[in-house]
């Protein structure tokens, strides 16, 4: 029997294009109103703008922490804080401390569906030839930062480019040297480029807009003197060697957090052209959001901006304003545009959405649910018993979110003092109902307690 190659060939590709793109771009540490569709005001965000108008808001997505290595650890596997191997910023004999081998993570589910996976930006979860490499967790390819450390920093000596350093220019000057996230978002361009003929996961952790304060000149030149007065931070000077300790200087921190946020916008803006331009739009997912709520270092200046809205709390805070984050997601011709829901969601669900997408089985060491519902305004929509987070920084955090009643224990390590809030009354928990209603912190308390496992690198 002679076999027809070309139509072999034919039905893969068929079957290869059934499947959709997948592009996750995760901004670093902006705030749930930091983009204008979202209610910023001071500077405007035209093209993650249009990938809402175009798609669907949430307004009740949740981050997997309040700040940056668990909530990439509880994305990427799919558990919350209570069960995800990475709960805090810890560091270990090889650096960043490394997400174990054996984590199942959303590069590895869709790698082990058909598809071509690639990370492009700030890492964090292992240094090279670690367990929590990339590489060994489902990349295919990989070009940034590995340790967060390095990634405070944009004009750094070098990169990774997989398992190889990517040595930067070292021209003096800052405007001079080489820009790391316009590097590395030209590696991500090319990777949609390079893999436009079959199905490609794309995460796009961008380092943007954590501190240290730093965009190129023409960005800042957009900004500088609109926002007075200003508060100059003084930083690490470029003398002192600045890339091997803290953040570097800042005259213009408010034009610069603007100039930052806009070049973060013109970069989506920009892959949302290279998908068109490639004809790929109709089969492709766009999903933005930000790894937690916004912060005070490096000169940034949340209140001047407004960047948590109405909620309380910044980064490190198990408040809204510290986890609850902007999420969009985009897919022409599937999602209706133009829709906002309420559905209250978290990291964890973005694993079991894409497994049920993919219909392939459950993940059942994930805590989500899959939200594709939502997504395609089809079906019931199913919905969380409680949303749990810990944190082991600044004597200890725990919260819970049931229903629209929030408990949020800080000093852990010292016994915990307990908040109680509405948020069907109180978004911005400005009322603590403790003391009102002690049956609900009760009732949420033993919640709480049962929400974890114990973990050997992060007690409480």
């Amino acid at each position: 029997m002679i076999l027809n190659t070309s139509c072999i060939e034919k039905k893969a590709a068929i079957s290869n294009n059934s499947k959709p793109n997948i592009i996750y771009i995760l901004a670093d540490d902006l705030g749930y109103a930091d983009l204008s569709c979202y209610g910023q005001s001071h500077f405007q965000t035209p093209n993650i703008d249009k990938l809402a108008q175009e798609g669907l808001m949430f307004t009740q997505h949740y981050a997997g922490s309040t700040v940056c290595a668990p909530s990439r650890s509880s994305l990427l596997t799919g558990q919350d804080t209570g069960h995800t191997p990475i709960r805090g910023n810890k560091q270990s004999e090889m650096g960043q401390l490394p997400l174990p081998r054996e984590s199942y993570t959303i590069a590895e589910l869709l790698k082990d569906n058909g598809y071509v996976t690639g990370a492009f930006g700030k890492w964090g979860l292992g240094n090279s030839g670690s367990e929590g490499d990339p590489l060994n967790q489902g990349f295919d390819e990989f070009f940034g930062y590995h340790d967060q450390k390095l990634a405070h920093h944009y004009y750094p000596y070098y990169l990774w480019n997989n398992d190889k350093i990517f040595t930067l220019n070292e021209n003096e000057g800052l405007e001079k040297r080489q820009y790391a996230p316009n590097l590395i978002h030209e590696k991500a361009l090319s990777f949609i480029t390079n893999h436009k003929d079959e199905p490609f996961f794309l995460y796009y952790p961008s380092i943007i807009p954590h501190a240290e304060l730093f965009a190129p000149k023409d960005y800042m030149d957009l900004f500088v003197g609109k926002f007075n007065p200003e508060k100059p931070f003084k930083g690490i000077d470029e003398g002192e060697d600045y890339k091997k300790g803290g953040y570097g200087s800042q005259q213009n921190p408010h034009a610069a957090y603007a100039a930052m946020i806009t070049l973060l916008d013109h970069q989506v803006g920009e892959i949302m052209k290279k998908v068109k331009d490639l004809g790929l739009e109709n089969n492709t997912i766009f999903i933005f959001t930000s790894d937690n709520g916004p912060s005070k270092e490096g000169g940034a200046d949340p209140d001047y901006f407004d960047s948590n809205g109405i909620y309380r709390g910044i980064k490190r805070d198990l408040f809204e304003g510290g986890i609850r984050v902007p999420m969009i997601v985009k897919w022409e011709g599937k999602i209706k545009p133009n829709r906002i829901t309420d559905h209250m969601s978290a990291f964890w669900d973005v694993m079991p959405t894409l497994a049920e997408l993919l219909k392939v089985d459950p993940i059942r060491s994930s805590d989500g649910i899959s939200f594709l519902p939502t997504l395609l305004d089809l079906g019931k929509q199913k919905k969380h018993e409680y949303l749990y987070w810990e944190f082991h920084e600044l004597g200890g955090r725990q919260a819970i979110r049931k229903d629209y009643w929030k408990l949020v224990k800080n000093k852990v390590n010292k016994g915990g003092d307990y908040l109680l809030f509405d948020l069907s009354k109180d978004a911005s928990e400005s009322k603590n109902l403790a003391d009102e209603i002690p049956k609900k912190v009760k009732e949420l308390t033993e919640l709480l307690e049962t929400a974890r496992t114990e973990s050997k690198d992060f007690k409480f």
